[in-house]
This record gives structure tokens, sequence and C-alpha cells, in this order.
């Protein structure tokens, strides 16, 4: 089980919003490519990066904070990155700036055509990010609510060859009120590439409700609030993950 910090960028800070509400970031950093560093040398063995201002722009907004930790974390670990990418000009670029995965979320629901020609231009590293309420996809920053159902969607963009689904329950991201176990569990088991579990973790027992389920194809889980605030230390929490899977 692979625990993997959250830095979302607001304005080139580093800040965690609760629901997707932009007016209610809390900066936790001034300085992400620091944030990063401080990550990495708690045991990370990923960074997941989301341009918050280029989700509700729709194309990248926080490029130098971005370069900025590519150049801090450089080789020693991959970093994935979400966040306005809507046409294959900007996957190619954020490729060759040194990012190893390329999350596309809105563009993926709204213009399956898109993620279908990313999938097949960059295989192994585009990653689809869904976001649900109630078994539901939302798009646009968690704004609207679709009719699409979350396992069906999921099922139909790993045809296409997505290397994996980050599956956030946005009632509960930034809320620390607890993963949603049953649902990710349920997309897991639909599906044969992996999932990334996102939203609502708050502490240790999360971690390990999610170690004990992961032979159901869960690979790994995002982390935010809860490593900035305190109520999940990380580097215990990956120690344990690891020991619970045998690592």
């Amino acid at each position: 089980m692979l625990l993997i910090p959250a830095i979302d960028l607001k304005d080139g800070h580093c800040v965690r919003l609760k629901q997707g509400e932009m007016e209610g970031a809390t900066v936790f950093s001034e300085d992400p490519a620091a944030m990063a560093r401080h990550w990495i040398e708690q045991g990370a063995r990923r960074l997941h990066l989301v341009d918050l201002n280029g989700a509700f722009a729709g194309k990248p907004q926080n490029a130098s904070a971005i370069k900025m930790i590519l150049a801090e974390v450089g080789d020693e670990i991959p970093v994935q990155l979400g966040g306005g990418i809507r046409d294959l000009d900007a996957i190619a670029r954020c490729l060759d700036d040194g990012i190893s995965y390329v999350i596309i979320g809105t563009a993926a629901v709204k213009n399956p055509g898109f993620l279908h020609d990313a999938c097949s231009a960059f295989p192994g590293h585009i990653i689809v990010g869904l976001d649900a309420k109630e078994g539901k996809v939302a798009v646009d920053g968690w704004s609207k609510l679709t009719g699409h159902d979350v396992v069906d969607l999921a099922k139909k963009f790993e045809g296409y060859g997505a290397e994996a689904v980050i599956y956030t329950d946005i009632g509960r991201d930034g809320m620390l009120s607890g993963v949603n176990i049953e649902a990710t569990v349920k997309l897991a088991q639909a599906l044969t590439i992996p999932v990334i579990a996102s939203g609502g973790i708050a502490g240790l027992q999360d971690i390990r409700a999610l170690c004990h389920v992961a032979d159901e194809g869960i690979m790994g889980a995002i982390t935010g609030r809860a490593i900035y605030e305190g109520t999940l230390d990380f580097k215990a929490a990956q120690a344990e993950a690891d020991a619970l899977s045998g690592r």
C-alpha cells in the first residue's frame, strides 16, 4: 500500500481545500519544493500534485511551482500531476518536464475521445481521476454532478488503456471523515487496473482499513489534510502499511 502525499497548488502555494471549495483554501506552505523534499525525507515513494487553478481554468496555471518541485525531486521518485490538462500538447509538456503520470479527470468524462487518444499516444503514463458522490461522477472541480455511474465509466476507460484510476469520494475529501472503503473496494473489484483511494483519510485507522482490502486491487492512497494537520504521521503510517503488506 503506497501512501502518496498530496501537494495541492493554488497561486504557487501548497494548500488544502475542503470539498473542493477554492475560497476555503488553507495555505500550508509557500514553498512547495521544500514541501516535496519534506515528504521524500519522510519516506514518500510517489508524490501527487494538483494544479487547482488549472483545474478551474481548464489549462495549467502553476507551471513555475511544478517545475521547482520537479527540480527538487529529480528522478528520486515518480510524480503524478492533475489539474487543467485538456490536450495532448499539455501532456507532452508535462512528461518532458519530468512528470511520470498525468491525471485526466473532467476532460476524460466530457471528451472520452481525448482520453482514448492520450492513452494511445502516451501508454503507461495516463491515470484517470474519477470524482464521485453516491456513485455518480462529478466534473468541473466537483461543481457539477453527472449521471455517469463511476464503475461503468471506469471500466470504459480501462478499455482505453488507462494505467490506473484515482477514486475520490468528494463528500469526504478534506473533511477527515474516513475513507469510503465500500465504494473503493466495489470499484477495484470491477477493474483489472489498480485503484488509488483518495478523499477522507483521517488517521492510521483508515490506512489499516485500506491495507486489509489492498488485495482487491487498491495499490495506494492519496493523503492531504491529515498529514498537514497532524492527524496522520506519514512516516509511521507508511511503515505500518509496509509491515501489513509484508514489504
